[in-house]
């Protein structure tokens, strides 16, 4: 956001409002400027040219729930452009829902999913339904889905199949059983058998079992 704002050269693109409005990346995004003598040769660069990457004079964290609720009328009524930083937690919580039962249903708004979403939780509704022009329920409420919805690949944190194997085939003490929980389930499968096969290949008793998880 901040390269962006910063290397565009258009001064309408600097009066862009970044709120993050999530207690959890506001704390990292505290530690991390606390942190600063460690960055690395990337982020000293832009220090050096005068830039200030996580504390720009267009970013601003919200707090206390208060805050939130300011800001959150602040944006619905005001209609001024911004970009909302909320962590999704799938949308299955959070102050993200908040966000989007006052906004997802006006199409002056974008949601932009930047993680995964799994099956059965209102995040992967959203992704579904939203650009059909469908409905969501937030909180026991019908949400008609009139905003745009995007999805971006490549910013989830989670480890795929390769990385999951390779954490269980490095460690010290082999696993005598595993219990694969959460995930799609033709992936939870594909995973199961490449678990398998390399514990017979390499002589070791494992049960890999697949628990169905509840929405």
């Amino acid at each position: 956001m901040e390269g962006l704002i910063h290397g565009d050269g258009d001064e309408s693109w600097r009066a862009l409002e970044i709120i993050v409005d999530s207690p959890l990346a506001s704390r990292f995004t505290a530690v991390y400027r606390e942190l600063k003598p460690w960055w690395d040769a990337e982020a000293r660069r832009r220090l050096d040219h005068g830039r200030h990457p996580l504390s720009f004079d267009s970013l601003y964290t919200v707090g206390s729930h208060e805050e939130h609720e300011r800001t959150l009328d602040y944006l619905a009524e005001s209609g001024r452009p911004a970009v909302v930083i909320a962590a999704s937690g799938m949308v299955s919580g959070g102050r993200v829902v908040n966000y989007l039962k006052r906004m997802l249903g006006d199409p002056r708004h974008a949601v932009v999913f930047v993680g995964y979403q799994a099956a059965g939780t209102p995040g992967r509704d959203i992704q579904r339904y939203g650009p059909r022009g469908g409905w969501v329920r937030l909180g026991g409420e019908r949400i008609e889905i009139r905003a745009s919805v995007e999805s971006v690949a490549g910013y989830s944190a989670h480890a795929d199949g390769r990385d999951l194997l390779d954490f269980v085939r490095h460690m010290r003490h082999s696993p005598r059983e595993i219990r694969l929980v959460h995930g799609e389930a033709e992936a939870k499968r594909a995973l199961k058998a490449s678990l398998e096969a390399w514990a017979e290949e390499a002589g070791h008793a494992l049960e890999v079992t697949l628990a169905t998880e509840a929405h």
